[in-house]
Parts: structure tokens; C-alpha cells; sequence
């Protein structure tokens, strides 16, 4: 059973959002926010699967909270914003986020993309990975390899640079002539030397530490 906490200032947006999810077989509302203090709170008593939150609240808001739930627990986040491109959303996956939607997503897209975090991958599709991420990488600081890339094999930076282009371990696998279990593999020793908790996290790692550069595409 998939436990879920709605965080959003607005009542009828939640009561939308568990109208949709309550009804879904392995899906169960245990809790509901209208600011970031408190699903910062209930994430920490209740210890929901994930947190379906809103980027703009009053007092502390999506971004602060995301931060606070990731730094003391393992419950999963996904932003919910207005926009695909919300200047936040760079922010929030930083903070600790496992994805992104937007409000007006389909009622299909928001069941998957609850599935998809509960189970421990990110929520972020290739063409909003690429867009994103080079929209905001071009705002940071210069790269810094630091310490975490130097424990990786060449190997292991090649399939990094591809999660970071945004594909999904069968994809990686056809691109490098691998089996799917090998890319899985691969990806998962790559997180655990680079201490990210998703794939989301290791996308910005690929960009920030200058392993990938905005605007970048791997070839085979």
C-alpha cells in the first residue's frame, strides 16, 4: 500500500487530488497539509510513502519543506507546479525531490507518477530533463568534479552522463550493448558511490559537477 500525503493550500485542489487517488487499488490518503510547516510535520509523524506537494504556500512553502522532509526522513516528494519550467522546480529537485508535475496534469499521469516515486525512480520525463536542467545549469556556478565523481569508472561516468540525457535504464542498455539487469546495476552503484537518493538527484549532480553541459546529447 502506497502511503500518500497532500500538502496544498488550497481545500478543493486536495480534495480533487484524493478524489482521483483514494479511488486507485495500493493507493491510501493518510494525511493533508495546507502549508509547508505542516507537511513538514506530518511527514515526519504520519512517514507517508510520499508527499504530493505544492511549490507555492503560505509561510513555509514547497521548496523549504521539500528541503526539511529530505534532510530528516526518506519519504519521497513530488512537486506540484503551475508551470513545467517554474523557476522553483531546479530548486526543489536540489533540495530533494524525486520529480515534478504540473497541476494540470491528466488523472493517469498523476496515479503513474505516484507509482513511480513510491517505488524509488524519479519523476521526470527526457524532453522536461533536458529542458530543465539547461535551462537552469546555465545559472549556477562554474562546475566542480569534486570528490563523489572520482570513485566512478569510466564506465559508470558514461552511463551517468546518459541518465543525465535523461534515459531510462532499457534505453541505456540498447545504447551501450548492455543487458537491462547490467544498466540497472550500473545505475545503482553509481547513486550509492555518488550518495544521491534518485536518478533526479544524480541529473543535477551530472550537470553541476560539469560531467554533462547544458545542451549536451550522447552519441553512440
Amino acid at each position: 500500500m502506497i502511503r500518500l500525503l497532500l500538502a496544498d493550500d488550497q481545500t478543493l485542489v486536495r480534495a480533487g487530488f484524493r478524489s482521483i487517488l483514494e479511488g486507485e487499488d495500493g493507493i491510501e490518503v493518510v494525511g493533508e497539509a495546507a502549508d509547508g510547516a505542516e507537511a513538514v510535520r506530518l511527514a515526519r509523524s504520519l512517514r507517508p510513502d510520499v508527499v504530493l506537494m505544492d511549490i507555492r504556500m503560505p509561510g513555509l512553502d514547497g521548496l523549504a519543506a521539500t528541503e526539511e522532509i529530505a534532510a530528516a526522513t526518506d519519504v519521497r516528494v513530488i512537486i506540484l507546479s503551475t508551470f513545467d519550467l517554474d523557476d522553483y522546480v531546479y530548486g526543489a529537485l536540489r533540495a530533494g525531490a524525486s520529480g515534478f508535475l504540473v497541476k494540470d496534469t491528466e488523472p493517469a499521469e498523476l496515479i503513474h507518477g505516484v507509482r513511480v516515486v513510491a517505488r524509488g525512480d524519479a519523476l521526470i520525463a527526457p524532453s522536461i530533463t533536458r529542458r530543465l536542467i539547461s535551462e537552469f545549469t546555465a545559472r549556477a556556478p562554474h562546475p566542480d568534479p569534486g570528490p563523489r565523481l572520482s570513485a566512478l569508472t569510466e564506465r559508470e561516468r558514461e552511463v551517468m552522463a546518459l541518465v543525465a540525457e535523461g534515459l531510462s535504464n532499457d534505453e541505456i542498455a540498447a545504447r551501450l550493448v548492455l543487458s537491462p539487469a547490467t544498466a540497472k546495476t550500473h545505475v545503482s552503484r553509481i547513486m550509492t558511490k555518488t550518495d544521491v537518493r534518485d536518478r533526479a538527484q544524480l541529473v543535477i549532480l551530472a550537470y553541476e559537477s560539469g560531467l554533462t553541459v547544458p545542451g549536451w546529447i550522447a552519441r553512440s
